[in-house]
């Protein structure tokens, strides 16, 4: 069961107008590592958890978190398109310098959501439920979970130093520090599944019908060898059940593709040699 409380987790109260910025501020609000995003991937991610109630409990509470955090950015993006539209959109039209800086607002804030926030990112783009993850398999989803929360704080600090408005900078500067929760929360809950487990998902495939002899070993693919350097190619791997080795001059393993002929009817290209009389027949 869901109910709503009418005051909102932290407050949304720009100091003035601004609907460039609102604009921009749909980002983060439904953007593909958005709040609507993560509200939805938490949530099904816990809707769908089968046993491991810790795991399903701590899902729904912070993706009800999040769908809050949806609520304070659409009041935030409505107030911020508060007396901008049609007299300045009028001035703009005589005024050049006006028109050049509103330019930038979102026409759809007017003509379509009547100053109101949209489930769209800041480009216009609609939310897209194909952002979101929910595999049933929790060390996978928490790791992608990880990099939503990663993201959506990159994202908001880039707002945050994007603006001079205090009230905007109170909110995002509390939505930051919930992401910083986030991220943190996350990296608890694989740390605590990967010592339950195997690092690599699925835990469950049986490593026999894996080809042993690939598992582990980092192919140099590229020009240069700086990445031998690096941790992945030597020393102990992170599932502790192998030794990474560097391969710095990895050889082809499988054959030379040769296709078959396409049938008559498919109309490809003819073969070299091949005459009308010899073609491969219509099946």
């Amino acid at each position: 069961m869901f109910y709503h409380i009418k005051d909102l987790q932290y407050n949304a109260k720009p100091d003035h107008p601004d609907p460039v910025y609102a604009k921009k501020l749909q980002e983060v609000l439904g953007g593909q590592f958005g709040e609507i995003t993560v509200a939805m991937q938490y949530l099904f991610q816990g809707w769908n958890c089968r046993g491991n109630e810790k795991y399903r409990d701590m899902l729904l509470d912070i993706g009800t978190e999040e769908l809050a955090h949806v609520e304070m950015l659409a009041t935030m993006i409505a107030q911020l398109l508060d007396n901008a539209p049609v007299e300045k959109q009028e001035k703009a039209a005589e005024d050049p310098l006006l028109g050049a800086v509103m330019g930038g607002m979102n026409p759809q804030h007017v003509i379509v959501s009547g100053l109101g926030a949209q489930p769209n990112d800041s480009a216009g783009y609609p939310w897209n439920a194909r952002y979101t993850i929910a595999s049933g398999n929790l060390l996978a989803d928490f790791r992608a979970n990880l990099n939503a929360e990663s993201q959506g704080r990159l994202q908001v600090t880039r707002l945050y130093e994007s603006t001079t408005d205090h009230g905007v900078k109170d909110m995002l500067s509390f939505l930051i520090a919930r992401d910083t929760m986030h991220q943190n929360q996350w990296m608890a809950a694989i740390e605590e599944l990967e010592q339950q487990q195997t690092a690599v998902v699925p835990a469950t495939f049986p490593k026999e019908k894996e080809k042993q002899e690939v598992a582990y070993s980092f192919m140099n693919f590229s020009e240069g060898t700086q990445s031998q350097s690096g941790r992945w190619a030597a020393g102990k791997s992170m599932d502790n059940m192998g030794a990474f080795e560097y391969d710095s001059d990895p050889q082809p393993m499988g054959q030379i593709p040769a296709l078959n002929p396409a049938p008559a009817y498919v109309h490809n290209t003819p073969l070299m040699g091949f005459t009308k009389e010899n073609q491969p027949p219509v099946v």
